[in-house]
C-alpha cells in the first residue's frame, strides 16, 4: 500500500493506493479476520435489497464481498488499484455480470443516475475528503437508489476509555475526523449522518459491528459464538454507535435522476475529466470526443485513473 497524488490533478485529495498489495491474502485470508468478515456478511444481508439491476461496489479490492451481491444482474467493481482488480478478476472470472473499473472515487467515470444501488465497505476510512467522495456516490445513484456505507467509528468504547484515561490526545467526542495513520481516518457517526443528509440521503437503518474486536476474545471464544452474539448486538446501532465499525443504509431522494435500464456497458461511462458522454470505443481504449482524452482498456479492466 502506498500514498499517491494523481499527476496533473493537484486539486484532488491524495489517494490511498493498494497497487501490488497482498492485502486480501495477508489481512483477510491469513490475518485471523474470519469474525469481522462473517459479521459484515450478516450486515450486508440485512441491509441490501435482495435483487436489483446494477450495483456499484466502491473499493471492491480483490472481490471479497462481491459474491454477496449476486441478487443484482450486473456488478461494477471499482478500485484505484489495478492489481486488486486483477485479483478480483481471477476470483470471479470474466463475464458480462462483472465490470472491472480502475478509477478514483473522487472522479467517478459514470453518468449521473446510473446505479440502483452502491456499497462502500472499508473504504471511506481512506478518504481525506469524505463528503466529496460521498457526493460522487450520490450523483451516480438513481432516484430511490440504495447506498450501503461502512465507516470506522472514532466514538468507539476503546477510544473513549483511552481518552478518559489520558492515553490518547484526540477526543472521540468531537465531530472532525481523526487521522490515526497516514490516510486512515476514523469518523464520528453524527458527522457521517450530517454529510449524508446534506447530500440528500435519507438514513433508513444503522447497524454496529465488531463489538468484540479484541485479540484475546478472538483467541479464547469460538468465532461462531462471537459472530452470533455480534449479530444480536448489531441492532443496537439504531440507538447508539459505540463499536469500531458502523454500517448505514441510506436512500437517495425521490427527485434524483431516474434512468431507464442501461444494458450497454459503453453507455455507463463518461469522461472523468470533462464529464462528457458517451465515449467512443476503440481497440484498446475509450476516447472522449470532447477533450480527446484516451482511457485504457486492458485485459477486461477499464482504467480511468490517468489518460493514455
Amino acid at each position: 500500500m502506498k500514498e499517491r497524488r494523481l499527476a496533473n490533478y493537484m486539486t484532488i485529495p491524495p489517494v490511498c493506493d493498494y497497487e501490488g498489495s497482498d492485502y486480501q491474502t495477508s489481512f483477510w485470508d491469513q490475518g485471523g479476520r474470519q469474525y469481522e468478515d462473517r459479521t459484515e456478511a450478516i450486515a450486508l444481508k440485512r441491509l441490501l435489497p435482495k435483487s436489483g439491476h446494477l450495483l456499484l461496489e466502491l473499493g471492491a479490492g480483490a472481490g471479497r464481498n462481491t459474491p454477496r451481491y449476486l441478487g443484482f444482474d450486473r456488478i461494477v467493481l471499482l478500485d484505484y488499484s489495478h492489481t486488486q482488480l486483477e485479483q478480483a478478476q481471477q476470483r470471479l472470472g470474466k463475464s458480462d455480470k462483472y465490470i472491472y473499473v480502475a478509477a478514483d472515487a473522487y472522479r467517478l467515470p459514470f453518468i449521473d443516475g446510473l446505479f440502483d444501488a452502491a456499497t462502500m465497505i472499508r473504504t471511506l476510512h481512506h478518504m481525506a475528503d469524505a463528503p466529496r467522495a460521498l457526493g460522487q456516490v450520490k450523483n451516480v445513484l438513481e432516484a430511490d437508489g440504495v447506498f450501503i456505507l461502512e465507516f470506522a467509528n472514532k466514538l468507539n468504547l476503546k477510544a473513549i476509555f483511552r481518552y478518559l484515561l489520558r492515553r490518547q490526545k484526540w477526543s472521540p467526542f468531537t465531530l472532525e475526523p481523526v487521522e490515526f495513520a497516514k490516510l486512515n481516518f476514523d469518523f464520528h457517526p453524527k458527522a457521517v449522518r450530517n454529510w449524508l443528509k446534506d447530500l440528500g440521503f435519507t438514513i433508513e437503518k444503522t447497524l454496529t459491528l465488531s463489538h468484540f474486536r479484541v485479540g484475546f476474545l478472538k483467541r479464547l471464544v469460538p468465532t461462531s459464538i462471537l459472530v452470533f452474539v455480534d449479530s444480536l448486538f448489531q441492532w443496537t446501532g439504531a440507538f447508539w454507535q459505540l463499536s469500531p465499525s458502523v454500517f448505514v443504509k441510506a436512500r437517495v431522494a425521490q427527485d434524483a435522476i431516474l434512468r431507464d435500464g442501461q444494458d450497454v456497458i459503453l453507455s455507463y461511462f463518461k469522461c472523468p475529466d470533462c464529464d462528457h458522454s458517451p465515449l467512443i470505443e476503440k481497440k484498446d481504449y475509450l476516447e472522449c470526443s470532447n477533450c480527446k482524452k484516451k482511457w485504457e482498456v486492458k485485459d477486461g479492466i477499464y482504467d480511468f485513473r490517468e489518460p493514455k
